[in-house]
């Protein structure tokens, strides 16, 4: 009896013990997210935002403790971790709420490159079925001579494919698009653009079906347009890109691709991209 009644007093005394040393010093008992999240936030090549990096912890490592994003924050508010808000260009956005556009005047007057996003197949809009595609331009210096990035954002699993071509001119898009189909021909159904001079040409393009937005109408886009938010993260606007060699633009493409997102229940597009693919 009396052994039985000191163990339960032994292990009252032990938690007690171990909640007070977690109340005092409350970064050591997540010393291990801690760690791991100074390393992530210090990469050059990174476009984690802490609610991704929190998601992907509690996924990747569910046996170790995890602070919640609010708490997360707060410490880095606070000054008790290494890294810092300049570490974060994430915490630097909001979520703007969704409001329903209408098309401006001078909108409704614009010539129609082609195929108009009406035309797209339900399956397009459920998003239930891959490899269909919105794509844009995103630029830096905004001169026709300037060379820019052509993205393409796979629609159900948000994967980012990023072409760098010499100038914006329809042709080169068009070329490049048509080298870049060609070379995954299995991977493009079909394609929703912006409805840019840009892609005037795409209309020629073998392979794949092509959609437009209509004009002045980014929200039609939403996937991809999101996708190049993250992109200005390594490529400012006002900035030329003719000193960004392939394998920066790779290692920005990857870094979006590899991001644990709650969108897909803290997966990475390259995982759910190259299981879909390969099945």
């Amino acid at each position: 009896l009396y052994e039985h009644y000191y163990a339960d007093t032994a292990q009252i005394y032990y938690e007690k013990r171990r909640k007070n040393c977690y109340q005092r010093n409350p970064l050591k008992h997540y010393a291990v997210f801690l760690r791991m999240l100074s390393r992530r936030f210090k990469a050059k090549f990174d476009a984690t935002s802490i609610d991704e990096f929190v998601g992907e912890f509690k996924r990747t490592m569910p046996g170790y403790p995890c602070p919640s994003t609010p708490t997360v924050y707060r410490y880095i508010d606070q000054g008790l971790l290494d890294i810092s808000n300049i570490d974060l260009p994430m915490k630097l956005k909001r979520r703007r709420n969704k409001r329903h556009h209408g098309h401006s005047g001078h909108a409704l007057h614009k010539k129609h490159l082609g195929n108009s996003i009406e035309q797209r197949p339900k399956e397009i809009e459920d998003r239930k079925t891959p490899l269909h595609w919105e794509g844009d331009l995103v630029k830096g210096v905004r001169r026709k001579n300037q060379p820019a990035l052509m993205t393409l954002t796979e629609r159900t699993t948000r994967f980012e494919v990023v072409i760098k071509i010499p100038d914006y001119r329809a042709s080169t898009c068009q070329r490049l698009l048509q080298n870049e189909i060609d070379r995954h021909p299995a991977w493009f159904k079909s394609i929703t653009f912006d409805n840019g001079s840009e892609f005037a040409d795409m209309t020629k393009i073998k392979g794949c079906q092509i959609y437009f937005a209509h004009p002045y109408s980014p929200w039609e886009r939403g996937t991809n347009e999101n996708c190049n938010g993250l992109l200005r993260q390594f490529f400012p606007k006002g900035k030329s890109m003719k000193d960004k060699s392939a394998a920066y633009v790779q290692q920005a493409t990857d870094a979006i691709n590899r991001k644990h997102r709650r969108i897909l229940q803290y997966h990475t597009a390259e995982e759910l991209f190259k299981q879909y693919i390969s099945s």
